[in-house]
């Protein structure tokens, strides 16, 4: 086993030693020199980013800017300013025997990462493992090598000034065996947690000996109802769709009530603007014909149902009734993020009750699937799975707990 493991594994324990001044102002550092290192992080991301081909769907999220490390930096604030999620109390009970026992939050200990084109996620990641108590060992994707190296290095340089171990964070080499040795890293590594596509993510659960929680690929669909406002549902759209078609909680599938197919070129209009290519079955295709760009207009092939597009393309379903949009996100959805359009409280109220998915909208975009909008300064990643953790990961989904039992000579007779 990698010599590394072993360090990592008796580096994590001194964390939750540390004391909760100390972690703050190490992020707080770790925020500042970021801003103050945009030009060499920039300077290696551009490395990253000149091997990349441009239409590549992960060439968004490997590009930094100065706009993009200043939000990096504030979240890493945020968090900073967070309440600490280790040692908190979750319940306490006295047994008939005198026996007092509590339940108290721990760190999970030590958590792997596997990512793909994200440098963001090597600071996100870092944050949160260190203000939860927990050491983090990253195997980012070859395709940001210059830029994760960048990254830990001004980490480790913040960690160096507070006389703190290296060892808390660790990038691992981005060639393919440095993967194999962390999934069977069992007794040094206590979750994985993968990020990336559904291909990465397939992989790791597959061949992994360590516990896994996913955090899965997004296929998101909109369901436009009988009784949704369309202003509403064209701005929502639009914003859904648009905003960043590279992110796992961007618009995949639109899902439109037949009563309302006369609106759906007024609901498209925008998308139009941005070369958004629309897959449309039958009916809506021939409300948008001749209603939005021709070369931007194709039918619907089966395969375009259940597709996670991460670009600027969108699969339009017409749908006869309420029922039928819940059928097809059941079948299709992958239990990230879903939205419905309505003014009926019957529909809404049905939706969020029917729909299996980490994060439920009514009336608004589902762009909105993220850490630090949920006010968690920052996240692992989306769990899109039911055991632990569901949702954006943030502090408190990265601990766990443990029975506290104090006594005063109790012995079990029987």
């Amino acid at each position: 086993m990698n010599p590394i493991f072993d360090r990592i594994r008796k580096a994590s324990r001194t964390i939750p030693l540390l004391s909760l001044p100390t972690i703050n102002q190490v992020l707080v550092d770790v925020a500042d020199t970021a801003e103050s290192a945009i030009e060499i992080l920039l300077a290696e991301n551009k490395k990253d980013l000149a091997v990349m081909a441009l239409q590549d769907a992960k060439y968004d999220r490997l590009k930094l800017t100065p706009e993009r490390i200043k939000s990096i930096a504030s979240d890493i604030r945020q968090v900073a300013s967070l309440p600490y999620p280790v040692g908190k109390t979750l319940l306490t009970r006295t047994l008939p025997n005198g026996l007092e026992l509590s339940k108290v939050t721990v760190p999970l200990g030590v958590i792997g990462i596997v990512y793909e084109a994200r440098p963001n996620v090597t600071f996100d990641v870092f944050a949160l493992c260190l203000k939860s108590g927990n050491a983090c060992l990253l195997k980012g994707g070859s395709d940001a090598a210059n830029s994760n190296r960048a990254i830990v290095t001004l980490i480790q340089s913040v960690l160096q000034k507070h006389n703190l171990n290296n060892d808390i964070v660790h990038l691992l080499p981005p060639d393919r065996s440095a993967i194999e040795e962390m999934l069977q890293a069992v007794g040094y590594v206590d979750v994985i947690i993968p990020r990336g596509g559904q291909s990465l993510i397939n992989y790791v659960r597959t061949h992994s000996k360590v516990p896994v929680i996913e955090t899965g690929a997004g296929i998101v669909h909109t369901y436009f109802d009988a009784s949704g406002d369309k202003a509403i549902g064209q701005s929502i759209i639009h914003n859904a769709k648009t905003r960043r078609v590279s992110v796992c909680n961007a618009l995949d599938c639109l899902l439109i009530h037949q009563s309302r197919l006369a609106d759906i070129a007024y609901l498209l209009a925008p998308l139009a603007s941005k070369e958004v290519q629309v897959f449309a079955d039958e009916p809506a295709y021939r409300q948008l014909e001749g209603h939005y760009p021709q070369a931007l207009l194709a039918r619907a092939q089966p395969e375009h149902y259940g597709t996670e597009f991460l670009s600027l393309k969108m699969a339009v379903k017409t749908v006869a009734t309420l029922e039928d949009a819940l059928d097809h996100i059941a079948t299709y959805s992958s239990k990230h993020s879903e939205a419905v359009i309505a003014q009926s409280s019957e529909v809404i109220e049905k939706f969020l009750t029917v729909v299996d998915a980490a994060a439920v909208y009514v009336n608004s975009s589902t762009a909105f699937t993220d850490g630090a909008q949920f006010g968690l300064g920052a996240e692992i990643g989306i769990s899109t799975q039911k055991l632990h953790a569901r949702g954006p990961m943030a502090l408190e989904e990265l601990t766990s707990y443990k029975w506290i039992i104090r006594g005063s000579g109790q012995v079990r007779s029987s």
